[in-house]
C-alpha cells in the first residue's frame, strides 16, 4: 500500500469504508477447483500449497458470501481488480508495468518481475514461496503462514461435537501450533506486515532512498486502516469464538492503531541500528524527514527560511532529523493508555534526536535506549483494552497543541489524519457513533487527506485546520 493509495481513500464515501463494500468480479476458473493436497517446498520444512489450494468452492472459493461459518468468497475480495482489498493479488503484477520498468533501469537490476530487490514484497518470495508460485501475488500464506502443516485440519470442518463453538475454538488453536499465524493478535499482525510495509533487515524487504529516488513510492503504514482496507472476512460471532474463545469478542481496532505505531517505529529503530543505517559513506536517508532537505532553495540577499521549528526536535538548523511520524502518535497514545512510560518516551525522544546531530555511534546508543521504551509501550497497549471513551481521548491527544505543533512535515500530518480516520471508524464499528453521524465529518476528513496527498503542495496550516475542524465534530459527538 503506498501513499497515493491511503490519501486517496477519501474520495470514496464512509460507508465503503466502515463496511468495506467491495464490487463483485469474476474469479478465475482455477479458484472453483476442489483444494488439493499440500506439497512440499524443501525449504526448511515450510510446504506451500499455493492460492489454488484455498480456493475450492467448498472453502473460499464461492462467488456468493453466505458461507455459514465463513464468507466463503474471501478469494473473490483478495482478487478485487481494482480496489485496495485486491492489492495483495496485484502486486506482482505491477513489476510488469512500465512504472517498474523505469525503476528498474534507474537501478540498473533488470528484469523487475525476478530481481531480488522486487520479488521480496511483491511476491511470496521473502516468505520462501518457490518461484512458481510468485505469479499469486502476495497470496494467502505470505500473511497466514505456509499452509502445510494445517490445511488439511483447517477445511476439515467441524465435526458432531456438543460443543461446535469448543470445537472450531480448539481446532483453531491446534492450527496455529501447526503454523498458522495468529493474525488475530495485534503484535503478530503486525510484526508480519510491517516486513513489506515498513521493512526487514533480510534482502528485498527495504525500500532505500535509492530505490525511492529511481521513482518507487514512499513507505507509509498504518496497521489498523490497512488492515481494515485488506479485511476479506466478517468479524461475526463464529469469529469471535475460533480466535478469541468468545462470541462477543471483536477486534480492538483502538489497541491496532496504537500496536502499529509501536510496532512500526520499533522496526524502524531496529534498521537504524543496522547496517541498514548506512550506505557506503552516507546515512540511508530513509530514516530521515524527507522534507527537511526536499524543499525549496533560496539564495539571495535576504534569507527565507523555508525549514518549521519543531518543538520535538532539539537539533541545530540545518541537521537532517529522523522522521517522527510514529513517534508522534506513540506519544499522543501514551500519554492516554501508558502514562507511566510517556515521560520516559519523551525523555529518550529528545536524547535521540539530539544524538542525531553529535555522531552515528552516539544516535546508535540513543536508538538501543528508545527502542526499550518502544517495546514496553507496545507490550502495555497489547495487554490494555480500549474503551470508547479512550477513542475520543486519543482523538483530543492528537490534536493536542504538544502534538500538532510538530506536525510540520507531511509524514507526520498524514500519520494524523489516518489516525483520527482510523479512531473514528473505531467509534463507529463499537457502536459509539452513528455511520450517518461519521458521514457528516467525511468532509473535514477529505480535505485533512488532501493536505497530504502531495508533499510539495504540503501547507502546515491548511492541515491543522483541517484536521481541527474534523477534530472539533467528533468531540462534538461525545
Amino acid at each position: 500500500m503506498t501513499t497515493d493509495a491511503v490519501s486517496g481513500r477519501g474520495d470514496r464515501p464512509w460507508a465503503a469504508f466502515a463496511a468495506l463494500v467491495l464490487m463483485l468480479a469474476a474469479l478465475a476458473a482455477a479458484a472453483l477447483v476442489a483444494a488439493p493436497p499440500a506439497r512440499s517446498q524443501g525449504e526448511g520444512g515450510a510446504r506451500f500449497t499455493g492460492v489454488a489450494s484455498c480456493a475450492g468452492s467448498t472453502c473460499h472459493g464461492r462467488m456468493e458470501g453466505d458461507g455459514t461459518v465463513v464468507r466463503q468468497d474471501e478469494l473473490m475480495k483478495w482478487q478485487e481488480p481494482s480496489t485496495p482489498g485486491g492489492a495483495h493479488s496485484r502486486a506482482q503484477a505491477v513489476l510488469g508495468n512500465a512504472r517498474s520498468a523505469f525503476i528498474a533501469r534507474n537501478l540498473g537490476i533488470g528484469d523487475p518481475t525476478s530481481a531480488k530487490q522486487c520479488v521480496g514484497c511483491h511476491t511470496s518470495a521473502a516468505a520462501g514461496a518457490p518461484a512458481s508460485m510468485w505469479g499469486d501475488g502476495v497470496g494467502c500464506e505470505s500473511c497466514h503462514g505456509p499452509a502445510g502443516g494445517w490445511l488439511a485440519s483447517h477445511y476439515a470442518g467441524v465435526g458432531t461435537n456438543a460443543d461446535p463453538d469448543a470445537e472450531m475454538r480448539g481446532k483453531h488453536l491446534a492450527n496455529l501450533s501447526a503454523g498458522l499465524r495468529k493474525l488475530e493478535d495485534p503484535v503478530v499482525r503486525a510484526g508480519v506486515c510491517v516486513d513489506c510495509h515498513f521493512g526487514a533487515a533480510g534482502e528485498g524487504q527495504f525500500v532505500t532512498h535509492r530505490i525511492m529516488a529511481a521513482g518507487h513510492p514512499r513507505i507509509s503504514f498504518e496497521l489498523d486502516l490497512f488492515s481494515s482496507l485488506q479485511a476479506h472476512h466478517q468479524e461475526d460471532e463464529d469469529y469471535g469464538w475460533r480466535k478469541f474463545g468468545s462470541g462477543q469478542a471483536r477486534t480492538d481496532h483502538v489497541q491496532m492503531w496504537a500496536v502499529g505505531q509501536a510496532a512500526a517505529l520499533e522496526r524502524s529503530l531496529s534498521l537504524f541500528q543496522s547496517k541498514r543505517g548506512t550506505e557506503g559513506v552516507f546515512p540511508e536517508f530513509y530514516f530521515l524527514d524527507c522534507h527537511s532537505c526536499h524543499r525549496r532553495i533560496f539564495d539571495q540577499a535576504k534569507p527565507v527560511k523555508t525549514s518549521m521549528d519543531n518543538p520535538g526536535r532539539d537539533i541545530p538548523e540545518g541537521m537532517p532529523p529522523y522522521n517522527d511520524e510514529n513517534l508522534i502518535m506513540l506519544a499522543a497514545a501514551a500519554r492516554i493508555a501508558a502514562p507511566g512510560l510517556a515521560d520516559q518516551l519523551a525523555a529518550r525522544t529528545a536524547a535521540f534526536h539530539r544524538a542525531m546531530a553529535v555522531d552515528r555511534t552516539s544516535a546508535v546508543q540513543a536508538a538501543g535506549q528508545l527502542a526499550q521504551t518502544v517495546t514496553a509501550l507496545k507490550g502495555a497497549f497489547a495487554a490494555r483494552s480500549f474503551s470508547g471513551t479512550d477513542a475520543f481521548a486519543l482523538v483530543d491527544a492528537v490534536s493536542a497543541k504538544a502534538i500538532s505543533d510538530r506536525f510540520t512535515d507531511y509524514s507526520g500530518s498524514q500519520q494524523a489524519v489516518m489516525g483520527v480516520d482510523t479512531l473514528l471508524n473505531s467509534m463507529v464499528s463499537s457502536g459509539r457513533v452513528t455511520v450517518g453521524a461519521a458521514a457528516g465529518i467525511r468532509a473535514d476528513i477529505d480535505r485533512a487527506y488532501a493536505a497530504v496527498k502531495d508533499p510539495n503542495a504540503y501547507k502546515p496550516a491548511d492541515f491543522q485546520a483541517s484536521l481541527g475542524s474534523a477534530v472539533r465534530a467528533i468531540r462534538a459527538l461525545r
